[in-house]
Formats: structure tokens, sequence, C-alpha cells
């Protein structure tokens, strides 16, 4: 697949490399063009730095890795509120939470997903890669299967079977939960997980094993 990647964290490196091993052309477009362009240095395998809007423009899916603050910025600059990223799976793996606690920061029913749907009008958003750390993404490309199931929600069929796909190319498993009515809750989820870890509690214990 081609697939772009908005942001150059840690989380946008880990993905990328994982995809780019896995055989996926993948173009990195950041705010800054110099990140971008370490970064595309960085993962090697032909992976590209492009602006923005040419990160998004004829892709097969497009990952949307920045800190939730900065989505609204970082979509207008790819040319989302225009309609560029119409009919493009769009991964959402942003958490919207306060630092340290795991208190959701957006509205009473509002999920990060539909806002993100929001300035991206068409485009096919998809819920994914919210809960597990960057390190766990970068173990997979490095040929160890990640071995976990990443929950996704999202309202189009076809982008959710993309997304599944790149999930198991990172040795995950996708686990489909519905519609992307969904999102607040998986995102809820995500703020428990963090907000137990930063009180000191493993997380992994406060879920029950079902048999």
């Amino acid at each position: 697949m081609r697939i772009g990647i908005l942001g150059t964290g840690t989380l946008a490196a880990a993905l990328g490399e994982g995809w780019s091993h896995a055989g996926h052309e993948v173009a990195i477009g950041g705010r800054s063009r110099a990140r971008a362009a370490e970064l595309a240095a960085r993962l090697g395998r032909g992976v590209l730095a492009v602006a923005p809007r040419e990160a998004v423009t004829g892709r097969d899916a497009v990952l949307l890795a920045v800190a939730w603050d900065g989505v609204e910025e970082m979509l207008a600059l790819a040319g989302g509120p225009e309609g560029l990223l119409a009919g493009t799976p769009l991964i959402d793996p942003t958490n919207a939470v306060a630092h340290g606690v795991g208190v959701l920061l957006t509205g009473p029913g509002e999920s990060m997903a539909r806002r993100i749907a929001g300035f991206a009008p068409g485009a096919q958003v998809v819920k994914a890669f919210h809960l597990f750390p960057a390190a766990q993404w970068t173990a997979a490309a490095g040929g160890r299967p990640a071995g976990v199931t990443v929950a996704v929600c999202g309202d189009d069929p076809a982008a959710l079977g993309v997304v599944g796909t790149l999930v198991r190319d990172l040795g995950g498993t996708p686990a489909v939960l519905g519609t992307l009515d969904r999102a607040r809750q998986l995102e809820e989820v995500a703020g428990y997980v963090i907000g137990l870890a930063f009180a000191g509690f493993d997380p992994n214990a406060a879920v029950p094993r079902v048999p």
C-alpha cells in the first residue's frame, strides 16, 4: 500500500518502520520538513519526506500521528477541511487525556475520533493504535511479533479492512468493535489505563482474564 504519515514523533517512527519493513511505501509529512526528512532518512527503505498535503494525496491509508491538540493544525496543513482526505482511511491513534491523570479532555459524550472526522470531511476515520506505546511496534518492526490485540472501530467496512491488514503486518490482531460511535468508549479505556499506570498500578492486573 501507499501509506501517508502525518507527524514525526515516536509513534510515526515506530509504525512507519514496521510498515516499510512489511513492504509498504511510506511517506512522512510533518509541520517541519527538516524533521520529516530526518525521520525518513533514519527509517531508510525508500521512506519519503514530503509536505503534509502530498502525504495524504493518492494514499491507501493515512496515519494521523500527532498530539491531540495539534490535530486541527496538521489536518489544515494537509488539506483536510478542503476534502483532500475524502474517501481515504484516516487512522486516529490520538489520546485527548490529561497527562498523568487519564481524564478525557473532549466534551461530554464527544470522541476525538468524531472531532477528527469533522476536521477532514469525507475521510473514513478509524480509531486504532491508541492503547499501546510506540515501543510495542518498534519491537514488531525488528521481526518479533507484537502479539497484541488492537481494538478498532469505524464506519466504513473497506477502511476497517485496510487498517486490519496494517495491524496484522505489525504482528497484531485487529478486533473490530463496531462503528465510530464506539470511539469514545475506546478513548475512555486509554484514559483508564493511563490513570492506573501513573498512579503506580499495573493495568494488566486490573483487567480480568476471561476464560
